[in-house]
């Protein structure tokens, strides 16, 4: 299928459900789940022609920018240096590739637990729709700088000769220690686009729901601020993002929390126009 036809029919998706279905707690969930869905699919389309792709691929703008960073040296070869173990995974690398794998669950349960709060105030403030659309812009304009952008990440860099320090994928070495043989499929379903670094969402989504969870109260927030920052240093341990591509990640989150209120006569618009149909779809 040609790749407009997949974002169009994306896109259409949650529209459709908004105007078909009647307003429910179900139905904005399934919204914001068929909005993640198309997030990902639209996520996978550049890698679809990976000779096409590569063509237009950045490798070293990231490089020189974390050089800088580290002095000379990038970051993530400081880490690895520093802490880890050149034979075998050691506690540190399971317990930050615990805190990645556990990304592709956080950013969605705080939209949950925020939803879940919702049900101890009145109608006039409830947090989960500017919530969703918060956490789905963040999504979605990061998508859009992967096709726009596509960049390696530290990993791949190393691993096809353009880096003169060392970075090892640790969470390769984790995965096949704890999932054996079952780890290259588990691998190979999550690996949809390689060069999709810049920036990065794995911090950029884990920080929304941070500010998110701290708008819900302080205990919160400190678990959400906790784990990004967790998160944040595993993935430049890990060898999966240069602190680039974190910086740039918590740039599109400033960028969305700035924005939404300038795009919010254009997102009433645009709801109007979907209620409108949905009176006369359900009449």
């Amino acid at each position: 299928m040609p790749a407009p036809a997949t974002v169009a029919i994306s896109v259409a998706g949650p529209a459709s459900v908004a105007v078909l279905w009647p307003r429910t707690r179900a139905r904005d969930v399934f919204i914001y789940a068929l909005q993640m869905w198309g997030f990902v699919m639209a996520h996978e389309i550049p890698y679809d022609n990976p000779e096409a792709l590569r063509r237009r691929l950045r490798i070293d703008y990231p490089i020189v920018a974390d050089r800088a960073i580290g002095l000379g040296e990038l970051p993530n070869t400081r880490l690895q240096r520093a802490l880890a173990n050149p034979e075998e995974p050691n506690a540190l690398d399971r317990v930050l590739t615990a805190a990645h794998w556990a990304w592709f669950f956080v950013p969605h349960a705080t939209v949950a637990y925020i939803l879940w709060r919702d049900d101890e105030r009145d109608a006039s403030e409830l947090r989960f729709p500017r919530a969703a659309r918060q956490m789905a812009a963040t999504y979605d304009l990061g998508c859009a700088a992967y096709h726009a952008l596509p960049t390696a990440p530290p990993w791949w860099a190393a691993e096809n000769g353009y880096l003169s320090e060392p970075v090892r994928r640790l969470m390769i070495d984790v995965g096949e220690s704890v999932w054996g043989r079952a780890w290259p499929k588990l691998y190979d379903s999550f690996n949809g686009n390689p060069w999709a670094a810049f920036p990065s969402l794995h911090f950029g989504s884990s920080l929304m729901g941070a500010i998110l969870l701290r708008e819900t109260g302080p205990k919160a927030g400190a678990v959400g601020g906790a784990y990004a920052a967790i998160l944040g240093f595993a993935l430049v341990y890990l060898g999966e993002h240069y602190v680039t591509d974190l910086a740039a990640g918590a740039a599109l989150v400033a960028a969305v929390r700035i924005g939404e209120p300038l795009a919010e006569p254009l997102t009433a618009h645009v709801s109007a126009g979907l209620q409108a149909l949905e009176r006369i779809a359900t009449s």
